[in-house]
């Protein structure tokens, strides 16, 4: 299973440089994203699956949305191996998590979100690799 881990920490070293929409910081120094908020399971021959569950920095944040696009956009780029995505928000810690949780892991509004030209070049900024 050196497997999984090893997909675990390509997964956490995507995701780990992503900015926040808002502040200069990137997700993993608000710790918004953690080590232990990456879970990677087998789920049939090469294929993985990884879940992501992030912590908003407010229970009512209204980024919320748009760093689960973030997440979703750039693993789904990078990851060097056959998976499924499923990117949640830790249970407890935001205001509308259940409504947060189905538009970003419903495949048709992110493919809508990302139309917007505006919310594109966001996400865009947020993924970009740091020099």
């Amino acid at each position: 299973s050196c497997f999984i881990v090893g997909h675990l920490s390509s997964a956490l070293d995507i995701i780990r440089t992503i900015r926040d929409p808002e502040k200069p910081n990137t997700l993993e120094e608000l710790e918004v994203v953690t080590e232990s908020c990456v879970e990677v399971q087998e789920i049939g021959e090469d294929e993985y699956l990884v879940i992501i569950r992030f912590t908003p920095t407010v229970p009512h944040c209204s980024l919320a949305t748009l760093i689960g696009l973030c997440l979703r956009i750039k693993l789904q780029r990078c990851l060097p191996f056959r998976h499924k995505l499923e990117i949640y928000i830790s249970e407890g810690t935001h205001s509308t998590e259940e409504d947060i949780n189905k538009q970003i892991n419903d495949k048709e509004r992110v493919a809508a979100a990302m139309e917007n030209p505006n919310l594109r070049e966001i996400v865009e900024q947020c993924v970009m690799e740091p020099d």
